[in-house]
């Protein structure tokens, strides 16, 4: 009997580096391995959407539709694959529906042709425009099922939810396990309980974070349970908060009734370009290695390496264990919400405001609107008291109805704002860019013209700036400012050193 081919999803160009080093890697850094990574063989290569737009604007001055681009022109013969947030597109508030038709439809024009949908609350209802908007433009829709573990969650409710998404008309399902919390026997059932459910050709993607040590293990059940495609990351750029290592994949697969077909040669190509370009990004790298603490604080790997680079730049990496112990809290006053971008930045920056000031002492507006249903339902019940401190500080009630359809149409307006800013050039992708990152966007397009900027660091320059931080280790004294920021708005709190 012929062995079995498991699809493969290569991470390297989109969610390795978004969770390795904050999602700082410039394109230039990643052109040359394209040619390899487009005839190695796989299933799809993720390149695009989760943070990647927005630190193309922020960090990189890149425009994130040029990178698109770029890929499809360098790729031709793989389908290149984005990671889109339901409603929330690639931002962080709901959009209304138009604008949600028209993200899909510009990205499918510049090359997009799998669209992974998720919603950070596996609300369905926030699912269902997008993926009907990707199914319109005649796309591959993926419908995800995003992983948590808590005390409501059971393999029976993944299996259920599946169910929805494939009414939804998904293409594909995803099992999105974004926190390495997928451990191997769930990661059987759940698949083995899709296939029995729906029928053996449902395909079935599963994605797992490295982050707690099991889930290669977990990756092989999936497979014996009849998964499709999974998700890996080149060697080079895998590990830690990222993922499990390509190579290791086929490796393991060896002498089993199941193959990849993937050109090792290719990879191997692929592994050294990385391996070359990844000490630049040295500064941004999570320390995390292995964490098993993250059975219960469930920080997946993107939030945990952007939270720790965050703190270390304050001064405040010490602070770090503190928060970690909080985040599960938190997440379970908001009703066990998985943790994925947005959900996972909301609940990570309240924690991070309990431990600094007290527990809700002062909420953000977007943990305030998660407790009130703004943005959507979540599987448990809210804690009702810090429900009522939403309502006292926010002066608005709790909803229960789909959050898009509180929204006004809103594209027209959109544009009108977008035409103002210097540097528009009357591009429905820049009206994209300034939707979703209305505070960023405006100098972003005004310095456009004067081209990306690689935040990486050649040895010289790290050993040049080694060598002139002659105050390095000293203690820091007087009080510290912590600056937390969420969907491009800063909170700075001062604190007192004891």
């Amino acid at each position: 009997m012929s062995p079995r081919t498991i699809g493969v999803t290569e991470v390297a160009l989109r969610d390795a580096h978004q969770s390795l080093m904050a999602t700082r890697m410039a394109l230039e850094d990643m052109v040359d391995a394209c040619a390899d990574i487009d005839q190695a063989g796989f299933w799809s290569v993720e390149c695009w959407g989760g943070a990647t737009y927005d630190a193309c604007i922020r960090f990189l001055n890149e425009d994130p539709w040029q990178r698109l681009r770029t890929f499809r022109e360098l790729m031709p013969n793989s389908r290149l694959q984005m990671l889109l947030r339901g409603q929330n597109l690639l931002g962080y508030r709901h959009y209304e529906d138009t604008v949600v038709e028209r993200f899909v439809e510009k990205s499918a024009e510049n090359g997009m042709d799998v669209f992974r949908v998720f919603d950070a609350l596996n609300d369905p209802r926030n699912m269902a425009h997008a993926m009907a908007a990707v199914k319109k433009v005649g796309k591959h829709a993926q419908g995800t099922i995003c992983y948590t573990i808590s005390p409501l969650h059971t393999t029976e409710g993944y299996i259920a939810l599946a169910g929805q998404l494939l009414d939804m008309g998904a293409e594909s399902l995803a099992l999105k396990d974004m926190a390495a919390l997928l451990q191997p026997q769930p990661a059987y059932d759940i698949v083995r309980g899709i296939k029995e459910t729906y029928g053996e050709d449902t395909q079935v993607n599963v994605h797992c974070h490295s982050t707690t040590g099991v889930t290669l293990v977990s990756l092989m059940k999936a497979i014996e349970a009849g998964a499709d495609v999974v998700d890996t990351a080149i060697s080079s750029m895998s590990l830690g908060p990222g993922h499990n290592p390509t190579e290791s994949l086929v490796a393991m697969l060896e002498g089993t009734e199941y193959t990849t077909d993937l050109d090792m040669e290719r990879l191997l190509r692929v592994r050294d370009h990385f391996a070359a370009v990844r000490p630049k990004y040295a500064e941004f790298e999570s320390a995390t290695l292995v964490d098993t603490n993250i059975f219960s604080s469930q920080i997946p790997g993107g939030m945990l390496s952007n939270m720790e680079s965050q703190l270390r730049a304050q001064g405040a990496g010490d602070r770090i264990r503190e928060v970690m112990a909080e985040v599960p809290l938190v997440k379970a006053d908001a009703g066990h919400p998985p943790l994925v971008t947005p959900s996972s930045q909301i609940v990570g920056t309240q924690a991070v405001f309990n431990v600094l000031m007290g527990r809700y002492k002062v909420l953000t507006g977007e943990f305030a609107d998660l407790m009130l249903g703004y943005y959507g339902e979540c599987l448990g019940e809210r804690n009702p008291e810090v429900v009522e401190i939403a309502k006292a500080q926010t002066k608005k009630e709790p909803i229960t109805q789909r959050p898009a359809d509180l929204l006004q149409p809103e594209w027209d307006h959109l544009v009108e704002e977008a035409s103002k800013l210097d540097g528009f050039d009357g591009s429905d992708t820049d009206v994209l860019t300034y939707a979703m990152f209305p505070s960023v966007a405006p100098g972003f397009l005004a310095n456009r013209d004067e081209g990306p900027k690689n935040v990486g660091k050649t040895p010289e320059q790290l050993q040049a700036e080694a060598s002139s931080s002659s105050d390095a280790g000293r203690a820091v004294q007087g009080p510290i400012t912590y600056k937390v920021s969420l969907g491009g708005r800063e909170n700075t709190v001062t604190v007192e050193r004891a």
